[in-house]
């Protein structure tokens, strides 16, 4: 059983296209290089394609919403957020949390496609193993809309858009089938299972779909330490071979894990290359890159650097990007009419409880002593391998009863911020917010440091290192000028385990424990590194 169905108990490429010479994806000597990990943010289950000159991923996101970021590159190295495919979760109560919680659920392993018959982009994901989802945009940036429901749940799947314009769906766990879908890709037409993986191979899963040069490759992940490609000379349906691309190689973030899952892409000039995630939590599943060379058969080959995924290549040989693209680090002031995609609500909001513009305002949208049930959780992804984030925050609209502050969020977190009580208010850092492994609350928090404070405005700071391996800091403090900070409360420990899958986040907070009707106003965000 694959490590999240057991918890839970498209294509990559232009279709056709076709491989270079072997050794062809390699660059010039003199050309600059990159690092790895090219994303350090949590951007895990990728798949990337590339129309025309633009490069483009997509990732899992669980219970955050909007849900299924789009990520677009020129260089396949520099990568920003450009919108996100599932523009709310409507699954159901429980990702509004509203009587039930979505924890966990959700954005799994999902497909981008581009399909170029009707210049339109398919995003297609199964949800809660019950049935399948597509939506359609023509832009990535949206608006993106939902095409169809599938009564099929398309576990891990992988869409490609053949030659033909046929659309076909591989997909599954140990047992891998494939799906051909109506021409107008809303309904499923027929499904067959193509191959099933050996005892002596163990689960595979995380299905990526392919056509190069007339043979049909679906690529699969030994969660989490290998990668497995299956290859079709009669067609989609198979018979499939198999064959080891990699296990237990060594990976480009010390004390991480092995590249994995992912999905193959072919640059304008013919080369070739792997876009893996590496499992490096506490910070969560982050993106790396290697060139890819194909044998005279027809197998790809991971291009290693003295027997490991590189930490360093040289930089694909793409033409110069039209701009740079937006940075994921920086500062927010929350201007314009809607939130940027940087950041991603845990579970659906309440849309009627907060505002853009002039700042973000909260208002309290829920009355509860627990922040894994309050909404109107707003979070942002933490850049590794260190990060601050600090935000402006505007509390003399807060009511007695109210919390409100910047956490470091997961199944275990802290938090500092605003408690006002009797009239007044004071900082407070407080942790020991936990969930145990049903995803239940189980602790919701103890405050360990406080201190009194004025005015009606404060800065509040979260520092996180999420480096792997040993267990990882994260600090707190606050300013009242903006300049001198004070650090507030222990530092807190970083969990590291994988179940909860989604990484480390900053979260921007605000809940009643009384009443509802407070509110406050984060004026700035800004997430820096050393």
């Amino acid at each position: 059983m694959g490590r999240r169905r057991a918890l839970a108990a498209g294509s990559g490429l232009v279709a056709g296209a076709f491989l270079p010479l072997a050794g062809a994806s390699r660059t010039a000597a003199a050309a600059p290089a990159y690092t790895n990990p090219v994303i350090w943010q949590d951007f895990a289950d990728i798949d990337v394609i590339r129309v025309g000159a633009t490069y483009y991923a997509s990732a899992s996101t669980m219970h955050y919403s909007p849900g299924a970021p789009v990520l677009r590159s020129y260089d396949l190295v520099n990568w920003e957020i450009a919108g996100h495919s599932v523009p709310v979760l409507d699954f159901g109560a429980k990702y509004d949390l509203t009587g039930a919680r979505g924890y966990v659920r959700g954005i799994w392993a999902s497909s981008l496609a581009y399909r170029p018959s009707n210049r339109t982009f398919y995003w297609l994901g199964q949800i809660d193993f019950a049935r399948t989802y597509v939506y359609t945009a023509t832009d990535v940036e949206g608006p993106w809309s939902r095409l169809t429901t599938i009564s099929t749940p398309y576990y891990d799947a992988g869409l490609l858009v053949d030659t033909d314009d046929t659309l076909y769906v591989a997909y599954g766990n140990t047992t891998i089938s494939v799906a051909q879908l109506s021409r107008d890709g809303r309904t499923q037409v027929r499904t067959q299972q193509v191959f099933t993986t050996p005892s002596s191979v163990g689960t595979l899963e995380g299905s990526r779909f392919y056509k190069i040069n007339g043979q049909y490759y679906i690529f699969l992940t030994r969660p989490a330490n290998g990668q497995y490609i299956l290859k079709s000379s009669s067609g989609p349906f198979g018979p499939y071979t198999m064959r080891q691309v990699l296990l237990d190689l060594r990976g480009p973030i010390p004390g991480g894990g092995v590249p994995h899952q992912g999905g193959l892409v072919q640059t304008q000039n013919g080369a070739w290359y792997y876009l893996a995630f590496v499992d490096a939590y506490p910070g969560g599943r982050m993106p790396a890159l290697a060139p890819v060379t194909w044998t005279p058969d027809g197998w790809p080959v991971v291009q290693l650097v003295n027997g490991a995924w590189g930490t360093s290549y040289p930089s694909p040989a793409v033409p110069t990007p039209p701009r740079q693209v937006t940075p994921m680090t920086g500062v927010d002031t929350f201007d314009g009419t809607r939130l940027k995609p940087r950041w991603e609500w845990n579970h659906n909001p309440d849309n009627t409880r907060w505002s853009v513009g002039n700042g973000l305002t909260l208002r309290t949208a829920t009355v509860t002593n627990d922040l894994y049930w309050a909404r109107n959780t707003l979070t942002h992804r933490i850049q590794g391998p260190t990060s601050t984030a600090t935000a402006l925050l505007d509390f003399s609209a807060m009511r007695d009863g109210d919390r409100a502050g910047l956490a470091l969020l997961r199944d275990s977190s802290a938090w500092i911020g605003l408690k006002r009580d009797g009239g007044t208010a004071r900082v407070a850092m407080v942790n020991g917010l936990t969930m145990d492994g049903n995803w239940n609350t189980t602790g919701t928090g103890t405050e360990v440091a406080s201190a009194p404070v004025s005015g009606g405005r404060i800065w509040l700071r979260a520092s996180a290192d999420i480096r792997p391996g040993a267990a990882r800091p994260g600090t707190f403090s606050y300013s009242t000028d903006g300049t001198n900070f004070t650090r507030l409360g222990p530092a807190f420990s970083l969990g590291n385990d994988w179940r909860f899958f989604m990484g480390y986040r900053f979260a921007l907070f605000n809940h009643a424990t009384r009443a509802l009707g407070g509110a406050v106003r984060v004026s700035r965000f800004e997430l820096s590194t050393p």
